[in-house]
């Protein structure tokens, strides 16, 4: 049976978006085939990047095998290494199942390659809320803080450009490892490009050579044809969980990055002595070699989401941090609501969406690593998953919610949808504003 308009507006109908949300989303889409276009053509460029990598480390079916115990010589871990390193272009490569987590992965990455005496500098202002307790920012046992390694920052300037003469001012004798994070975590700044990145590293290295740059990747990757690791950072860092992972990876972290400072995180994750050798791959590497396959196309279908999303919401009056016009350098797309209930409808319109526990309505609690209550929407297959269809933020000013994620542009449509019908349906948006 051929599929027709009228049988799919009946299909959403069904699953909760009303016909004034439904037009309104269409009218917003049949603007966006030029951007969708070009999101596909780099999506097409990275995915033979991909597949490049995986044949030139030759991967094969053997390496799709797990190991257990010590993991002494698993062919599978090992090769995967290589293609990570492939891909973003680096020396080596540590990925694990045993990097539980991006913030796991960004701490492994931080206290492997710092020592007492030495200082972090982050030039891009204040680090994503988890890493706060890392660094020692606010005190927490096992902080960089406690083993007497210092800290400093510099904010962005009002426009969101970086404060050079702050940061030569920064920088000293005892800087050894600036952090830069791609993207905007809970805050409303734009999101770093790799080209900015770029210029932000070179700029650093005139003035100290033997800094490592490191670049907290998350929600970055595959968004562009090329990694920041191309453009000069010494580490880029992420989680399995976000875009390599397309999906699949149930856990896991990567580092890639020159040799030495993916040595000294190996020795950091497993023992001095012992590194990369141990470290058994146990049932993952199929999934972490087919999620890297798919990721690609998965960051696409989210970034395809962001856009969306971006799209609907602006005219309806609401800041969106990337505007609808901007270039896209990860998928999160932040919305400023300006009161608790915008940000908490929206989130429980992207649970209902979920096709996992679109049954529970999610609330703000007290999160470990975060100094307010937080909401957290996510019915996915991998727990935490924020490359599947989520929402989250902060319940405080300005009461903004982030978006990302969508293993389908279908979803991630669906998703968006159901978050203005959620705001429709508790009059934070009136059906006069859509325009129809």
């Amino acid at each position: 049976m051929p599929m027709t308009e009228e049988a799919l507006t009946k299909m959403y109908a069904q699953m909760g978006i009303g016909k004034e949300v439904y037009t309104y989303g269409e009218k917003i889409l049949a603007k966006l085939e030029p951007r969708f276009r070009e999101i596909d053509d780099i999506a097409e460029y990275n995915q033979l990047k991909v597949i490049n990598a995986m044949q030139e480390s030759q991967v094969s079916e053997a390496c799709l095998l797990g190991t257990t115990g010590y993991g002494y010589n698993d062919l599978g871990r090992d090769r995967l290494e290589e293609v990570y390193a492939r891909v973003f272009r680096t020396e080596d490569a540590l990925v694990r199942p045993q990097i539980t987590c991006g913030t796991h992965a960004l701490a492994l990455a931080l206290m492997s390659n710092l020592r007492p005496g030495d200082e972090l500098l982050s030039p891009v202002g204040k680090p994503y809320d988890t890493l706060e307790e890392v660094i020692g920012i606010r005190p927490s046992r096992g902080s960089l803080a406690e083993y007497g390694i210092t800290y400093s920052q510099v904010a962005l300037l009002p426009d969101g450009s970086f404060d050079y003469e702050g940061i030569r001012r920064a920088l000293n004798s005892r800087t050894r490892l600036v952090t830069i994070q791609r993207s905007k975590g809970y805050q409303t700044r734009p999101t770093l490009s790799v080209k900015r990145i770029g210029e932000l590293i070179s700029f650093i290295k005139d003035i100290k050579p033997d800094v490592i740059c490191m670049v907290d990747n998350c929600y970055g990757e595959f968004v562009e044809t090329g990694e920041p690791s191309e453009a000069g950072a010494d580490m880029v860092v992420g989680s399995l969980i976000k875009n390599p992972g397309g999906g699949l990876a149930p856990i896991g972290g990567y580092i890639a990055g020159t040799r030495e400072c993916v040595e000294n995180a190996a020795f950091r994750l497993t023992s001095p002595g012992l590194g990369k050798e141990v470290g058994a791959s146990l049932g993952v590497l199929k999934d972490f070699y087919q999620g890297l396959f798919l990721a690609p196309a998965v960051t696409a279908s989210a970034l395809k989401g962001a856009v969306f999303a971006a799209n609907l919401y602006e005219p309806l009056g609401f800041a969106v941090v990337p505007d609808s016009r901007e270039s896209r350098h990860d998928i999160i797309q932040a919305v400023t609501f300006g009161n608790p209930e915008g940000v908490i409808a929206f989130c429980q319109g992207i649970q209902a969406a979920a096709p996992v526990d679109s049954h529970v309505t999610p609330q703000p609690w007290d999160m470990p690593g975060y100094d307010s209550r937080v909401i957290m929407a996510a019915g996915a297959f991998v727990s935490g998953s924020s490359i599947e269809l989520s929402a989250d933020g902060p319940i405080k000013p300005p009461y903004a919610v982030y978006f990302q994620g969508g293993l389908t542009w279908q979803h991630a449509k669906f998703g968006i949808l159901k978050s203005l019908q959620s705001l429709v349906n508790k009059r934070l948006v009136e059906k006069r504003q859509l325009g129809l």
